[in-house]
């Protein structure tokens, strides 16, 4: 047999046992997959070092590792070298893909000591945790020019949680993912992605843009869930124009908005929005 690790995909099988009004039953179901993913860092005249570890959905692992440092103001797009998964001969075949390691072409923006030290993790929930406060936030260097285009009419934000539901294939088949999307004014959809995280949906949204040589700044981020403190920062760090979410923010994310220059809509359904800042 091969030593190499098998890439792990974004739903795994499952038998479960269903019990209903109608009778029970066995069936086949599919789980979202959550795994690891630690993310190095590395730049000329210093080696790879671990900044952050995240349970996230495997896939994409390249644009969730470039969204994430952007976010972090660690790098900007034309920063970024290389993304890689590590090839450490120390891994065991099953890290091969829960490694990855981006190479910046000069040292991070900011400093990778303090909360980006080798103890740094998070879980599929938590994603800017420990933020000291929101004027770091808001001094933190952007990872685009910020939007000073047109947003969304209010017709157009109620339909964007429908238009971002025809891309959640994912959520079809397990129910357990959170989605972001990048659109423009118009409403057209440029970009979605899954994951168990929803701050790893939005690191992906911006990443697969950087990666691609596009911007992170467009009209709009709409995101599956609610807006909490760390979706707000994240659109803030890529500089869009405004975060539409399907649930309601937090207090923190609103006053973070309003601070930055963010229009933020939460309740956000066919029927009715509700716009904060």
């Amino acid at each position: 047999m091969s030593g190499r690790a098998r890439r792990p995909g974004p739903s795994v099988r499952t038998r479960v046992h269903e019990l209903a009004e109608d009778g029970e039953r066995r069936r086949e179901d599919r789980l979202a997959t959550e795994e690891p993913l630690e993310i190095r860092l590395a730049w000329p005249g210093s080696d790879a070092r671990r900044v952050w570890v995240t349970m996230r959905t495997p896939g994409h692992d390249f644009e969730l590792a470039a969204g994430w440092l952007l976010h972090e103001g660690l790098s900007t797009a034309d920063g970024i070298a290389t993304v890689a998964y590590c090839t450490d001969v120390t891994l065991e075949p099953e890290q091969e893909f829960n490694v990855v390691t981006v190479t910046l072409a000069g040292p991070p923006l900011r400093d990778v000591g303090h909360r980006h030290d080798a103890a740094s993790s998070g879980s599929s929930a938590c994603g800017v945790c420990g933020k000291d406060s929101i004027g770091d936030v808001l001094g933190q260097p952007l990872a685009g020019a910020r939007w000073g285009g047109p947003l969304p009419e209010p017709e157009v934000v109620r339909s964007l949680p429908d238009r971002l539901r025809e891309h959640q294939a994912l959520f079809g088949r397990t129910g357990g993912v959170h989605a972001a999307g990048l659109v423009d004014a118009d409403g057209t959809v440029l970009v979605v992605r899954e994951d168990v995280g929803r701050h790893n949906a939005v690191d992906k949204v911006t990443g697969a843009r950087v990666l691609a040589g596009e911007s992170p700044t467009q009209a709009c981020l709409v995101v599956s869930g609610r807006a909490g403190f760390e979706l707000v920062q994240k659109a803030v760090a890529a500089g869009v124009g405004s975060l539409v979410a399907v649930g309601a923010p937090t207090s923190l994310a609103v006053q973070l908005a309003a601070d930055a220059g963010l229009a933020l809509y939460g309740f956000t359904g066919a029927r009715r929005t509700v716009r904060y800042c």
